[in-house]
């Protein structure tokens, strides 16, 4: 994917775009669910778990020790879709500084990406729940950066 979170949102709108049928729309997401490593099972816990899904759904950060520290995520659902949208997510947000991370306004992604109207309310709760959680580690590093 390109370099700034909005080229990565510009780029993915792209392939979107390449899609006339939902149908095809959703096998994409399935898709890119389908290349992401499963997370272990010992990594599935209360602490990786984001609240608001339907679905199962975990989300591992790790910090990097670089200057400035980049947050990098994985993933994981339980639901195909669900695992896809995950993967949409880790290309905008993994491997991000704290300040990239939160420069992303979520609803204009969603917006670009068509995800309004592409998935159900419950699934699109569900993504805002995830995109939430990204931008609470975010924050959280933020603030152990500025302490």
């Amino acid at each position: 994917m390109a370099g700034t979170p909005q080229e990565t949102i510009d780029e993915l709108a792209e392939n979107f775009a390449l899609f006339d049928e939902m149908e095809d729309k959703y096998g994409y997401i399935v898709d890119l669910g389908r290349q992401m490593d499963a997370l272990p099972d010992s990594e599935k816990g209360d602490e990786t778990k984001v609240t608001g899904c339907m679905s199962q759904v975990w989300i591992k950060p790790t910090v990097d020790d670089g200057d400035p520290p980049r947050l990098h995520f994985r993933g994981d659902s339980d639901a195909f879709i669900v695992k896809g949208l995950i993967a949409i997510l880790l290309k905008v947000y993994s491997g991000r500084t704290a300040e990239e991370i939160l420069s992303v306004d979520p609803a204009e992604m969603m917006h670009r990406l068509e995800l309004e109207n592409h998935i159900s309310p419950n699934r699109r709760n569900g993504l805002v729940s995830m995109v939430e959680t990204i931008r609470n580690y975010a924050k959280r590093l933020r603030e152990k950066q500025e302490a």
